[in-house]
């Protein structure tokens, strides 16, 4: 695997790990109900779309750092990462 391909892929691992980490301080840390709660609301209200839009927000700072480092190839992992989480909400929202 050449060395472009495999900084992409760890950009999308990296975007796709700030992301379930997004999903986990908001169910943690952010939301005033436990987690367990927040869970069973999340799946009742049909939210996922929500949620998943918010805990795609770690992924700009994560983009911004591999900027700032010369990282382009792995910025450009982020960035198709973030392009995917974004279709996936607009399906979630709608269907």
């Amino acid at each position: 695997m050449g060395t472009v391909k495999k900084d992409v892929l760890i950009g999308v691992l990296v975007a796709l790990f700030a992301t379930f980490g997004g999903i986990f301080l908001y169910l943690e840390y952010f939301s005033k109900y436990s987690f367990n709660d927040t869970l069973k609301m999340i799946n009742e209200g049909k939210l996922y779309g929500k949620v998943l839009s918010l805990a795609a927000i770690p992924n700009l700072f994560v983009f911004f750092v591999f900027i700032k480092k010369k990282q382009d190839n792995r910025a450009k992992g982020v960035l198709i990462a973030t392009i995917l989480i974004a279709i996936t909400t607009l399906i979630l929202k709608f269907f």
